[in-house]
């Protein structure tokens, strides 16, 4: 019968299935990276794309993107998955506020970088 999840043994003992693993842990993170690279892709394009018609007086579009993040890791089921979060720049403002407008994705918070490494310390501590 052939088995998913490896025995644990003397030489893996150690390693939690994150980190190490199984070959088909490597191909589950591997697809989990993937797919939100791409999710990721196409909500900035879909961002960039609504806003298209939103030019400055030089006909410049105000919304356009603008390479990528530094890449990080984001704690998946399947796994610490390394990510690449596209970049986009923003020139539009806020007439009530006169401060710049921002992309913020809802697939990958801000926020959640700044919470996984609260959690990473908290953890370290215990």
């Amino acid at each position: 019968m052939l088995k998913v999840v490896q025995e644990e043994s003397e030489s893996n003992a150690h390693v939690p299935a994150a980190v190490g693993g199984s070959l088909l842990d490597e191909l589950v993170r591997d697809g989990a990276r993937a797919m939100l690279a791409a999710a990721l892709q196409a909500e900035v394009a879909a961002y960039v794309e609504a806003h298209a018609d939103q030019v400055d007086e030089a006909g410049h579009r105000l919304v356009v993107r603008n390479g990528h993040h530094a890449a990080r890791e984001v704690t998946t089921a399947a796994g610490a998955v390394p990510v690449r979060a596209p970049r986009v720049n923003d020139k539009r403002t806020d007439e009530v506020t006169g401060e710049r407008k921002r992309f913020s994705s809802r697939i990958l918070p801000a926020w959640s970088e700044h919470l996984l490494r609260h959690v990473a310390r908290e953890s370290e501590c215990q």
